[in-house]
């Protein structure tokens, strides 16, 4: 039995909101696609599986909402976060991921996102989430709200090693820990191995790991946590 659609309703005369979604796995996508059109308030307006195809949709039509993906083809989805803040600061960007939110939410809403949500929610919170941003709030869960909180209040403290690591460190690790060559990174982040290589002794100095063999184990096994 299809699900039925969650209110708010919408007359027929209301405009509907415009969702571009973002994702590389194209039956992902066509699930969401699925999900949104349900909805008498919402749309999807289009699709996009990377960074490259996603800003040139946004040359053309401008969405009340882009929700995306963080493991994306190419440009990483932080980085892209931050390229659409810098290009269209009117943009409202809402992370759906299997990435653990606790490692993920703060960095996306730094970048400029305004929210972020587990794959593994069920379809009303991710309707409910993309309502939120669309309102002009926040939609994270409310144990991350209360460590963001913390954080704006500085009475936080970094309880994963992982914390410590820069954006880019942690885009290095996520694909060393789902065995990405060093060489294949360099390619696939746009930068060179030199630079790769740095980041990975960063990493290692900050996770207090004696080579690089344990770095890939120790981010074999983060990665395997996540799936």
């Amino acid at each position: 039995m299809p699900r039925k659609s969650s209110q708010p309703s919408s007359s027929s005369t209301d405009p509907k909101k415009t969702v571009l979604i973002v994702d590389d796995h194209p039956v992902f996508r066509a699930g969401l696609s699925g999900l949104v059109n349900l909805e008498p308030d919402l749309s999807v307006c289009g699709e996009a599986q990377d960074g490259a195809a996603t800003l040139a949709f946004l040359e053309k039509r401008m969405p009340d909402v882009v929700l995306m993906d963080m493991s994306l083809l190419g440009k990483s989805g932080l980085d892209l976060i931050k390229d659409l803040r810098a290009i269209y600061p009117s943009v409202k960007v809402l992370v759906i991921s299997m990435h653990d939110e606790r490692l993920y939410a703060e960095r996306v809403i730094r970048s400029g996102g305004r929210g972020y949500i587990m794959k593994q929610e069920g379809p009303e919170k991710v309707i409910a989430a993309i309502r939120k941003v669309l309102s002009g709030g926040i939609a994270v869960s409310e144990q991350t709200a209360s460590h963001l909180l913390d954080v704006m209040a500085g009475t936080h403290a970094i309880h994963s090693s992982l914390a410590a690591l820069s954006d880019r460190e942690l885009d290095v690790y996520r694909l060393l820990g789902s065995g990405v060559e060093p060489h294949e990174i360099a390619r696939k982040l746009h930068l060179s191995i030199k630079t790769v290589d740095t980041h990975r002794l960063n990493i290692r100095r900050k996770l207090g790991l004696r080579n690089a063999t344990e770095l890939v184990h120790h981010a074999t096994r983060w990665a395997a946590g996540q799936a």
